[in-house]
């Protein structure tokens, strides 16, 4: 199988069911809510799949992508989709396994965006939050786009705040940004 990205470029993904790609409308979708704020930007990728969203990211002109995934078999392809779409002065990184372990290793790393795409039905979207947070890898003015199903209640995270949502179709996005403090005390 394969899918288009920006540019026209064509990437591979795995056959079968064991990863889900985010639709083109909804890739299409967040790059248009983040346009402009992708040039040079430090991306993390969490439940990469085929690595469409950190190879879009790299085709719009990211200066780090680093993508988590489970799989080793999707590793290898993410691997030669973002070699095909990397510029040379663009740096990208895949972590093989449990995301959860992974987010520790990048504690001494932040990030501009983070895109986070778990399997629906799994238990990792609080746990997963809540390690970004602790290890404090997102930037002060960096945002996550959480992808969820519509019917789902993201967490709550202490020091963020879910300032944006959006729905297309059977996929929702909630984004997170720190808390905005008040100043006027």
């Amino acid at each position: 199988m394969s899918l288009r990205i920006y540019g026209n470029r064509l990437l591979k993904t795995l056959p079968g069911q064991e990863t889900r790609p985010t639709s083109a409308k909804v890739r299409q979708a967040l790059f248009n809510i983040w346009q402009g704020e992708i040039e040079n930007c430090r991306w993390l990728d969490l439940c990469t799949g085929s690595g469409s969203m950190g190879a879009e990211a790299l085709c719009r002109g990211a200066s780090l992508v680093i993508g988590i995934e489970q799989s080793s078999k999707a590793c290898a392809i993410i691997q030669q989709n973002w070699q095909q779409v990397a510029k040379q002065h663009q740096k990208f990184q895949i972590l093989r396994g449990n995301v959860l372990q992974q987010i520790k290793k990048l504690s001494n790393q932040t990030f501009d965006k983070i895109y986070f795409d778990p399997p629906y039905a799994s238990d990792l979207y609080q746990p997963v939050l809540e390690a970004i947070a602790s290890n404090q890898i997102l930037d002060i003015n960096g945002e996550i786009a959480v992808e969820h199903r519509p019917n789902f209640t993201p967490p709550t995270i202490t020091q963020w705040q879910i300032h944006r949502q959006k729905t297309y179709g059977n996929t929702a996005i909630s984004f997170y940004s720190y808390l905005e403090i008040n100043d006027s005390e």
